[in-house]
């Protein structure tokens, strides 16, 4: 893996190379092996929190990783594109647009003993900015070259706090055309449903259960791209015990292998619909 500037990064895509790079600021990885009409995302998978900011978060590493969506880079890693953020959503959130994307509170809590200067805070969305020219300048290679491309959006859940029965997979499209894309949104929600899971874990996926894919991530692409479909694909934590901060590596093992034939199968299918 090389370690580039974002400029760098920028160029080897806009010429068509393959590569794996590692931003210089550690702020994302990106891997292209081939370019092919569909990527994976996991925007949520960072956990790192920049040294200088830790003495002033009251929030403690446990809490921050209860809000994370740890191992969806791993379930989607053998994939051909895979975009990923490293670091920690509590840093800067790069599913909420630059306005919002550093908390001032957290799922109800206050997140810094005192406020962010405006140093500490532009330093973080610099990152939220450089990630998203690296998306424009892929999405926009993918557009240019396949005529349309699919964004498979991983994230996941906290499934133990709702107080109702939750679905296994849920897939937020309130923010997509429904008319336009509604039958392959439900092909996708069909094959996650036919997972098989061990440790007798439930396998359900419906649309708009837990979420309504409201992500600044879909937004962004949706609205400057307009043949490319984002599926916002949330996974509940049942692959970890989100309370003990216990992982269960046969489980995102499952998901990984599982992903590996469907999400292919699905690209292709909605490639040849809208291509």
């Amino acid at each position: 893996m090389d370690r580039l500037s974002v400029s760098e990064i920028i160029s080897k895509i806009q010429s068509g190379d393959c590569f794996e790079a590692v931003a210089l600021d550690y702020s994302l990885t990106i891997k292209i092996d081939d370019y092919v009409p569909y990527a994976c995302a996991a925007i949520h998978d960072g956990h790192q929190f920049r040294k200088e900011l830790w003495d002033n978060c009251i929030h403690t590493e446990y809490e921050r990783w209860y809000e994370e969506d740890p191992e969806t880079k791993h379930m989607v890693q053998s994939h051909s594109i895979v975009i990923a953020g490293c670091d920690s959503r509590f840093e800067y959130d790069l599913n909420r647009a630059p306005e919002d994307a550093v908390f001032v509170t957290a799922w109800g809590k206050q997140l810094w003993k005192e406020p962010l200067s405006d140093a500490m805070t532009s330093k973080s969305l610099e990152k939220h900015a450089n990630f998203y020219k690296v998306v424009h300048a892929l999405i926009q290679t993918l557009e240019s070259k396949f005529g349309f491309c699919t964004v498979y959006d991983m994230h996941s859940y906290n499934w133990k706090r709702w107080d109702r029965e939750v679905p296994t997979w849920n897939l937020g499209t309130s923010n997509v055309d429904n008319a336009r894309f509604g039958e392959v949104i439900e092909l996708w929600r069909q094959s996650l449903s036919e997972i098989k899971f061990p440790k007798d874990i439930k396998s359900t996926s419906l649309i708009n259960d837990t979420f309504q894919g409201n992500g600044y991530f879909l937004k962004y692409i949706t609205q400057n791209f307009k043949n490319t479909l984002v599926l916002a694909t949330e996974i509940a934590k049942v692959y970890c015990d989100e309370y003990e901060q216990i992982m269960f590596p046969e489980v995102v093992k499952t998901v990984e292998l599982e992903l590996i034939k469907r999400i292919p199968e699905h690209a292709e299918k909605t490639y040849k619909m809208f291509s």
